[in-house]
């Protein structure tokens, strides 16, 4: 199954994006050994020398590393996932609050909207 991708942004920042999520989510934990550029390529359907590129993003940013000949894992340095974890919610959560006041909502209701919002969907999910 291929990833989709959005055309308005390069496709090696989006797989950037898309592994980071995964390193945070721990779909992709500490230490796990990534799969092989070739596979990543297939499975997302895109060049290789286009995982090639995020994935030396990735190593710049110290979120993955290679060692030669065992390929590339996750780093097992959980401050750095923590942090990044950290910066990823503060940027979701600024993206909402912005769009909720662009709908006329004040910031002093995101609260209650939010918990109100929890709670059904909680229920909701209970009721299956």
């Amino acid at each position: 199954m291929t990833w989709t991708f959005d055309t308005n942004k390069p496709i090696y920042l989006q797989i950037v994006e898309r592994l980071k999520l995964e390193i945070v989510a721990q779909e992709l934990a500490a230490g796990d050994k990534l799969p092989s550029v070739r596979d990543l390529a297939q499975t997302a359907g895109v060049n290789p020398n286009t995982i090639q590129r995020a994935l030396s993003e990735l190593e710049n940013q110290k979120l993955v590393y290679s060692r030669r000949t065992s390929g590339r894992f996750v780093t097992e340095d959980q401050e750095l996932i923590d942090l990044l974890r950290q910066e990823l919610s503060q940027t979701i959560l600024q993206s909402f609050v912005d769009r909720m006041t662009q709908l006329g909502h004040k910031e002093q209701e995101l609260p209650q909207l939010l918990s109100r919002y929890i709670k059904e969907a909680h229920h909701d999910t209970t009721d299956i």
